[in-house]
């Protein structure tokens, strides 16, 4: 069981780390287990597993209380069927435990700073349906509703969105 993350995000960092790692297995196995909570079939999880995370092109972005225990993940992949210059945003997941801390915020602006450094004009995701709450973070944060690409087209639980990232 993870301590109790600080009262906010202001003293966590966000670095890319390997999947491969107790406490980040503990963050994955929840996110799984939330998007089965949400009574999704099993074929519309497209979750990325620690082998699938190990890639080349894929990096595990890693939030971490002051004390060091990890409260948030999102990986940023890179591949050459999203499209050139497009990354794709996969696992993004915080804690119960520091939900409404801004990690997920932390996480967002680690994951578009890799982007833009790494040459990328743009990030796509696929979230549930059924995530409100993911969707509403992601439109706060710029994210806009795109037609369903790659594996997802036509998936009936799921909802695609892209934000495009100014590379200076």
């Amino acid at each position: 069981m993870p301590a109790a993350p600080t009262s906010t995000a202001a003293s966590a960092t966000v670095a890319v780390e390997s999947p491969r790692q107790p406490d980040i297995e503990r963050l994955l196995d929840g996110s799984t287990r939330y998007s089965h909570s949400l009574g999704y079939p099993p074929e519309a999880c497209f979750l990325l597993d620690v082998s699938q995370l190990e890639q080349p092109g894929v990096r595990l972005h890693v939030a971490r209380t002051a004390e060091g225990v990890a409260v948030g993940i999102a990986a940023l992949v890179e591949h050459p069927s999203l499209g050139e210059g497009r990354g794709e945003l996969k696992r993004m997941f915080v804690d119960e435990s520091a939900r409404g801390l801004g990690v997920a915020g932390l996480l967002l602006e680690s994951i578009e700073s890799d982007a833009v450094t790494h040459g990328l004009s743009e990030i796509v995701l696929e979230t549930g349906t059924l995530h409100h709450p993911a969707q509403a973070l992601y439109a706060k944060h710029g994210y806009r509703v795109i037609p369903l690409f790659g594996p997802y087209e036509g998936e009936q639980y799921s909802v695609c969105m892209a934000k495009s990232l100014h590379v200076g």
